[in-house]
């Protein structure tokens, strides 16, 4: 073999190499960086998280505004995509979407195929009765039927109180369950309920939401696994969004006191850790 033969072969060998430790070295935040595009999954219908405008046919709610303003701090366009509520984790798994912001509850099945961020806000499961029961935690409700829908967060929350399961296929056969006699009270989340407690005291019997959550359900951004470094940067991102008091904004935007919902943000952007709560299968 003569030196320049040699010294060709040593040359694509170093090209090789250098060629590996790039694309080790690679990762999603650069690409997203480079790109200078943040490809966001939210969900397709379902407001006030995300929804097409009727007007416009463009996709808003509290989600896509939250997309967007991570997608700003980076200095790069949103692309939002619509997703089924079944499509959230596999999009962001497989990677056809960066993250995915679509109310994404963690769950002990689901961290096993993507990472959380830390949590922007709790949801919760929330209990409603008739407002003349006496009855003003979750566990004065142990052993009692309560409504809910089938195959739900909600069902598996009575189950794990020890309480006996009536189940619907959607919330409002649950509702008219308790104004029937049927059920003592139903179970929904905390948006869910608190408009059906409004609508109960202008028709039917009046409920009260019982203030003790029947579960907490950490709801935070969700990755690709084995991506540390877009995980850092949208934690730090989150973390700087709440301090600015940007998230309380959006939220207030979409879900607040002014809002049909009528729902109060009093979370902290925490890390996962820091939380008091029962991880659900």
């Amino acid at each position: 073999m003569s030196f320049k033969s040699a010294s060709i072969i040593l040359a694509i060998g170093i090209a090789g190499v250098a060629g590996i430790a790039s694309a080790a070295g690679a990762d999603q935040l650069s690409d997203i960086m480079q790109r200078k595009e943040l490809r966001c999954g939210t969900f397709a219908d379902v407001p006030p998280f995300a929804a097409p405008d009727p007007k416009t046919r463009e996709m808003v709610g509290f989600d896509v505004d939250l997309c967007k303003a991570i997608a700003k701090r980076w200095g790069v366009t949103a692309s939002i995509t619509p997703l089924s509520v079944e499509a959230r984790v596999p999009e962001v798994k497989l990677g056809h979407v960066d993250i995915t912001v679509a109310n994404l509850a963690y769950t002990l099945g689901r961290a096993e195929q993507i990472q959380f961020s830390d949590p922007y806000y709790v949801a919760k499961e929330m209990l409603a009765v008739k407002a003349s029961d006496p009855g003003t935690s979750k566990t004065d409700f142990k052993g009692k039927r309560l409504a809910s829908t089938k195959g739900s967060t909600s069902e598996l929350a009575i189950k794990l109180n020890d309480s006996n399961p009536l189940t619907f296929v959607d919330t409002g056969s649950a509702y008219m369950a308790v104004q029937q006699n049927k059920a003592v009270g139903m179970v929904a989340n905390t948006m869910t309920i608190s408009k059906l407690v409004g609508e109960s005291k202008t028709s039917g019997q009046p409920l009260k939401m019982v203030e003790d959550p029947m579960l907490l359900e950490p709801v935070g951004v969700g990755m690709k696994k084995d991506e540390p470094a877009l995980l850092v940067k949208v934690n730090e991102t989150l973390l700087a969004m709440d301090q600015a008091g940007e998230i309380n904004e959006l939220w207030d935007k979409w879900l607040g006191p002014n809002t049909e919902y009528k729902m109060a943000r009093t979370d902290k952007v925490v890390p996962l850790s820091q939380l008091k709560f029962t991880p659900i299968p």
